[in-house]
């Protein structure tokens, strides 16, 4: 079984958070890879988080001790004049974390 984090608030940006493309993917999985034709693996892919909101992955993350500092959403990072990375805070994930944080009533340390 594979799991991934894809989740359906991100897909109107991200089009492999949708549940066909997950679906579609684990056809093509089990039609492409010679350990699935030859019937040794039938893969499966799961998408625990697909229709949970931002807020309700928050707060599992919460639940479960997830330290939030170490999660990373955005895809157009600021280059740090030490080498390291911050997040810009206004490409479409990170203000989908932002609101996430906000509606689950928790300040984000990442982007704060």
């Amino acid at each position: 079984a594979i799991f991934i984090g894809a989740n359906a608030v991100d897909y109107s940006g991200y089009p492999d958070c949708r549940p066909g493309f997950i679906r579609a993917f684990e056809e093509m999985a089990n039609l492409a890879t010679k350990v699935s034709v030859e019937g040794k693996i039938k893969f499966s892919i799961h998408a625990p988080l697909i229709n949970l909101t931002k807020a309700e992955i928050i707060m599992k993350g919460v639940e479960l001790g997830v330290d939030h500092l170490l999660t990373w959403s955005c895809y157009d990072p600021v280059k740090e004049a030490g080498g390291g990375y911050l997040p810009c805070g206004r490409c479409d994930s990170c203000r989908i974390r932002a609101k996430g944080f906000e509606e689950a009533g928790l300040k984000d340390a990442l982007l704060d």
